[in-house]
């Protein structure tokens, strides 16, 4: 038996550090099912399966920010690297959708005024486990506790104001496409506050306790300062039998 990462880096051509990387993105899959421990002992003829998330594309930018369309399985630090630009908020590496950067120090101050003034309106789709018909109000506080192996998020009435806005968009099976719209950034927020009320989003291995080929959860737009941007849903959201195209207005 060997380390997974190992294997996958003999395998593939590549780094020790770069297999790593692979494997925390959750783009790695070995029998079906994702690679989630880099450090799990597999057999050394294991054959892998490594999904290509794609690459963050420009959706919006002019002298004051850039409005990005991020990729599942990518850090928000590592889209602002790619494109030499400060991050005006943070997006969970499982998480795509419109994430933005700032390119100058004044709207940058300006921007983050209106996050602390919970003037910037929000909206997120995600596929849940449990059938949504009518709307829900969440409003439950958040308190965040940040540790070696990084932060987890959990309701109580010692944490922070949280609110989440969840509209039904579609049902199939046993599964819901919703609109989650929050004025509120507290980290993991939407993922708690689904779970907390029994609709988990599928692929949160974190807080719904379930796995998928990834986290649904798209950050699908953002209004600030009178920017207004979206990222259409991503194709693979018709992964369970919605028909969802990225033409479709939400």
């Amino acid at each position: 038996m060997e380390k997974a990462y190992k294997v996958l880096a003999k395998q593939e051509g590549i780094s020790n550090n770069e297999a790593k990387a692979l494997i925390d993105s959750g783009l790695v899959f070995a029998r079906g099912k994702k690679v989630v421990i880099a450090r799990a002992l597999i057999s050394p003829a294991t054959k892998f399966n490594i999904k290509n998330a794609g690459k963050p594309e420009i959706i919006f930018e002019d002298e004051n920010l850039i409005a990005i369309n991020k990729p599942y399985g990518m850090t928000s630090e590592r889209v602002s690297e790619m494109f030499k630009a400060p991050l005006l908020h943070r997006l969970d590496k499982e998480t795509s959708g419109v994430l933005l950067l700032v390119k100058n120090d004044e709207f940058a101050v300006a921007a983050k005024s209106e996050f602390k003034k919970l003037f910037v309106d929000k909206n997120y789709v995600a596929i849940v486990k449990g059938l949504v018909s009518d709307e829900i109000l969440i409003n439950e506080p958040i308190v965040t506790i940040k540790g070696k192996g990084g932060a987890t998020s959990k309701v109580s009435k010692d944490g922070k104001t949280a609110i989440s806005e969840v509209f039904p968009i579609m049902v199939v099976g046993k599964k819901s496409l919703v609109k989650v719209n929050i004025k509120t950034g507290r980290t993991h927020q939407i993922r708690v506050h689904l779970s907390s009320v029994d609709l988990p989003i599928v692929g949160d291995e974190k807080y719904g306790k379930n796995a998928s080929e990834r986290m649904y959860l798209h950050a699908y737009s953002i209004s600030i300062l009178g920017y207004n941007f979206i990222a259409p849903i991503p194709n693979d959201f018709n992964a369970f039998g919605f028909e969802i195209s990225k033409k479709m207005k939400i």
